[in-house]
């Protein structure tokens, strides 16, 4: 019996690359025992015993981002996009296990009622803007292009329509002035309770595995669920006040101390243009202000993301690539699925 947690792994024989593009049952039972018995194959110990701490931070791998039949499928420029990048996210779990100490991953979650969604809004003729192609700006909202649907009021903390209408227009010159991505209407995604809200089974089976060979519980961070904010970053929804400055969030700062505990951090996932690059920059942004040589710590897996791409319609690669170039320029560090960095 040979102790090789510092090298790399076989990958499992049950991991199927095909099987990356759907959605279905993890049998538990029976990867909780291969899981035992590769850890005494292997001689991997429990995660608890590693000396140099490593955390692998999955932003949002859910299947209404990863896979094609679902909401918000990232396609990148291949137009396979999210599914490359998990098939080489799970290869990267399993040749790491023993140097994976802990792994975190996102949910995006969301409610029906929410600022970003349809039913949210309404026209002069009560129609709903279009999912995925309508940005709404100060001046729809000012004009009353873009109306808040009086429907859907009192799921609002008792509001009244007028302080809706206010906080609508603060909301999306705050955007605005932050330099924030303007308030986009998404699809319907990321239900609570529906599959489109489950991480992808490859990943998640690949989680499972882990957390029976080092022992170590995956931590499941939920994010979005705030109805009357976007939240692409984890660390941070888009806007913190409403119009009187009184908070309406804050910041996840439990979670960024617990994630800056680890001796590295490597962080991936979808989509590269958007959750992921706004996580990255808030965090880069607090240690910063802390201590800017933390980012020498980070670790951006960037084989395993890919850009929000519609042939035709928007194409986001060029900003998440100079948004890594930042962080690249900060001090993080840009390394592939296959580097020696562990």
């Amino acid at each position: 019996m040979q102790n090789i947690s510092s090298k790399n792994l076989p990958i499992p024989s049950f991991f199927d690359k095909k099987k990356v593009k759907e959605f279905w049952r993890v049998p538990y039972l029976k990867r909780a025992s291969q899981g035992e018995n590769w850890a005494k194959d292997y001689d991997i110990k429990p995660s608890e015993e590693d000396t140099s701490r490593v955390c692998l931070l999955l932003i949002d791998v859910q299947n209404t981002f990863c896979l094609p039949e679902f909401e918000l499928f990232v396609a990148g420029r291949s137009q396979t996009g999210a599914i490359d990048d998990n098939i080489r996210l799970c290869e990267f779990i399993y040749r790491n296990l023993g140097k994976i100490t802990n792994i975190a991953a996102t949910l995006d979650t969301h409610r029906a009622m929410q600022i970003f969604h349809p039913i949210f809004w309404i026209n002069d003729q009560g129609n709903h803007p279009t999912p995925g192609s309508t940005i709404i700006s100060v001046e729809d909202v000012q004009n009353g292009i873009w109306k808040i649907n009086p429907k859907v009021v009192f799921n609002f903390n008792k509001k009244h329509y007028s302080e809706l209408e206010k906080y609508a227009i603060h909301y999306v010159k705050k955007l605005e002035e932050q330099g924030k991505f303007p308030l986009t209407v998404w699809p319907y995604h990321s239900m609570l309770g529906g599959i489109g809200h489950a991480l992808v089974s490859s990943i998640e089976e690949s989680l499972f595995f882990h957390n029976i060979v080092r022992h170590s519980q995956t931590h499941f961070e939920i994010k979005g669920e705030h109805p009357l904010t976007e939240n692409y970053s984890v660390l941070s929804p888009e806007i913190l006040e409403d119009p009187h400055g009184q908070p309406i969030a804050e910041k996840n700062t439990i979670f960024l101390k617990k994630l800056l505990k680890f001796d590295k951090l490597i962080i991936t996932g979808q989509a590269k243009s958007h959750c992921v690059a706004w996580t990255i920059a808030d965090l880069l942004s607090e240690i910063s202000a802390e201590d800017p040589s933390l980012a020498r710590k980070i670790y951006l897996l960037e084989d395993c993301t890919s850009a929000v791409v519609v042939p035709g319609v928007v194409d986001f690669t060029d900003q998440a690539n100079e948004a890594f170039d930042r962080f690249a320029n900060a001090g993080m560090n840009i390394v592939k699925s296959t580097d020696n960095f562990l």
